[in-house]
C-alpha cells in the first residue's frame, strides 16, 4: 500500500465497518437503507453512463451491493475497499449471486497510480465522508476515469437540516443506522464538493437530491439535496 493510501484511511472507520462486515447483505440489518436506496443509486447513473460492457470501478465498495447492481446491468466491474473484511463478505457473495466482480483491497490512490485513464465509469457512493481527505479520493477518481468518462459521488450535505435528520433522526430517534456511523463535521457541502471536482478538471453535469419519508419509510430523488445527494460528473475529452 501506498503511503498516500495509508494517511487517506481512518483505522476507526475501518473498524467500525469491519464490525458490522457480516450483515452488509442481510435487508433487515444496519444496511437496510443501502439496499433501499440501491436502485435509486444505479437508476442515477444508468440515466447517464450506458452501462453495458463498460468498465466500471466502485470506490469503497463494502459488501458490493452497488457493485453487484453495476455488474448486473452488464458492466465489467471492480470493486476497491479498504476493509477486508467488508471485502470478505463481498467475494462470498458472488458465489450467491452468481456475478462475477473483480473486488480489490486497494486505495482509490493507488489504483489511479497503477491504472490511470482506465475506466468508463468511476462511482464512489456514501463514502467521501467517511476519509481524512476527500479531495484526494475525488482526485484519485479523475485520475482513473477515460476521457469522455463518468464520475459519481454521493454523500451528505452539511447543515443543521442534515444534522437533525442524518445523525439525530437516522441515528438515534429511528435507528435507521447505528450511533456513530456519521461524523458530522465530516459532512460536505455541495458547494464544496464542487470546488474539489473543479479543481481536478471534472465537470458537474448534474446534482440531485435524495430523500427520506419516515412515515411512508420511502426513499426519492428530488431537488431537495438538503440531506443526502447524488452528483454525475464527466471528464472532458
Amino acid at each position: 500500500m501506498t503511503e498516500a493510501a495509508t494517511l487517506n484511511a481512518d483505522q476507526a472507520e475501518l473498524a467500525k465497518f469491519s464490525a458490522l462486515a457480516h450483515k452488509w447483505w442481510d435487508k433487515n440489518s444496519e444496511f437496510k437503507p443501502l439496499h433501499q436506496i440501491n436502485p435509486l443509486r444505479l437508476g442515477f447513473i444508468a440515466g447517464h453512463a450506458a452501462l453495458q460492457g463498460a468498465r466500471v470501478v466502485d470506490v469503497g465498495c463494502g459488501g458490493g451491493i452497488l457493485a453487484e447492481a453495476l455488474a448486473q446491468s452488464g458492466a465489467q466491474v471492480t470493486g476497491i475497499d479498504l476493509a477486508e473484511k467488508s471485502l470478505k463478505v463481498a467475494k462470498l457473495h458472488l458465489f450467491e449471486s452468481g456475478l462475477n466482480v473483480d473486488y480489490r483491497c486497494i486505495a482509490a490512490e493507488a489504483l489511479a497510480e497503477e491504472a490511470p485513464a482506465s475506466f468508463d465509469v468511476v462511482t464512489c457512493m456514501e463514502m467521501l465522508e467517511h476519509v481524512p481527505s476527500p479531495a484526494s479520493i475525488v482526485a484519485a477518481c479523475e485520475r482513473m476515469v477515460k476521457p469522455g468518462g463518468w464520475v459519481f459521488f454521493s454523500t451528505l450535505n452539511r447543515n443543521p437540516k442534515s444534522y437533525a435528520l442524518a445523525v439525530l433522526g437516522a441515528e438515534y430517534l429511528l435507528g435507521l443506522l447505528p450511533r456513530g456511523t456519521h461524523d458530522y463535521a465530516k459532512f460536505i457541502k455541495p458547494s464544496e464538493l464542487a470546488r474539489m471536482t473543479r479543481a481536478v478538471g471534472l465537470e458537474t453535469i448534474e446534482l440531485t437530491g435524495l430523500s427520506y419519508n419516515p412515515i411512508n419509510q420511502h426513499y426519492a430523488l428530488g431537488d431537495d439535496a438538503d440531506v443526502n445527494y447524488l452528483v454525475a460528473c464527466r471528464k472532458p475529452l
